[in-house]
């Protein structure tokens, strides 16, 4: 069994509105947890970002990863909301 652990998610833009300002939050979550299950518990734990949560990508130390990547302890994460352009 893995233990307790909790991840501080970096808010931009759009997904930092919707926390009302907050510029980064707590997930609780688990050693070893992907960053599948870290979405799902961030949405549970952040009711202000459940939507936008599921539409967004997570970087993990400055690079986008696949929702099966295992974060690391003392990984930078950031929490990317769609974006649009011209």
């Amino acid at each position: 069994m893995t233990q307790p652990h909790s991840i501080e998610v970096l808010l931009f833009a759009g997904a930092s509105e919707a926390a009302g300002g907050a510029d980064r939050v707590i997930v609780l979550t688990h050693e070893n947890a992907t960053v599948s299950e870290l979405m799902q518990q961030l949405a549970e734990q952040h009711s202000s970002l459940a939507s936008l949560a599921m539409r967004s990508r997570l970087a993990v130390d400055q690079r986008y990863v696949s929702s099966d990547h295992v974060i690391p302890m003392n990984a930078e994460v950031a929490l990317i909301p769609p974006v649009s352009g011209g």
